[in-house]
């Protein structure tokens, strides 16, 4: 199951990145559940809780104004609308974890998947950025405000 959910956000973080790749290129044909369907045609075979991908990518997508404004007191230093778009979706997708699956997905399992995808998909100094803003995340976020989750 792991290895499944593994690949399953693999195919959330490519889902989210077409999306918002499109969508900022202004392509007005963009349905982000098209894209979804598509993407997990290709792994039909390898993913069997295509309700977990789709739950990821519609929660980010609704909670994305949210994530966003959490992030950015995270790295001061790297404005929201100036990180790889690709670690920005990675920061979006292990944020989402954090806060609003916690009762589904362990702190420490959401920082490692980012991780990975941002060693996988980014540059070469991404996992650390991505490892130190979800560090900073839990402690600051779940640690110390417990509540601060809500569901989406």
């Amino acid at each position: 199951m792991a290895s499944n959910r593994h690949l399953g956000r693999i195919v959330a973080l490519q889902s989210l990145y077409e999306f918002e790749f499109r969508t900022q290129s202004e392509d007005t044909s963009v349905v982000i559940d098209e894209i979804l369907e598509r993407n997990l045609e290709r792994y039909s075979e390898e993913i069997d809780d295509t309700s977990f991908v789709t739950e990821l990518v519609h929660g980010v997508i609704a909670a994305q104004e949210d994530l966003d404004n959490r992030i950015r007191p995270l790295a001061p230093e790297w404005p929201i609308e100036q990180i790889a778009r690709i670690d920005r979706n990675v920061l979006r997708l292990g944020l989402f974890e954090l806060l609003y699956r916690k009762d589904q997905v362990p702190p420490k399992v959401a920082i490692n998947e980012a991780v990975e995808l941002a060693k996988a998909f980014g540059s070469d100094n991404s996992s650390k950025f991505i490892n130190g803003v979800l560090g900073t995340a839990y402690r600051t976020l779940v640690e110390e405000q417990p509540d601060a989750s809500a569901e989406v």
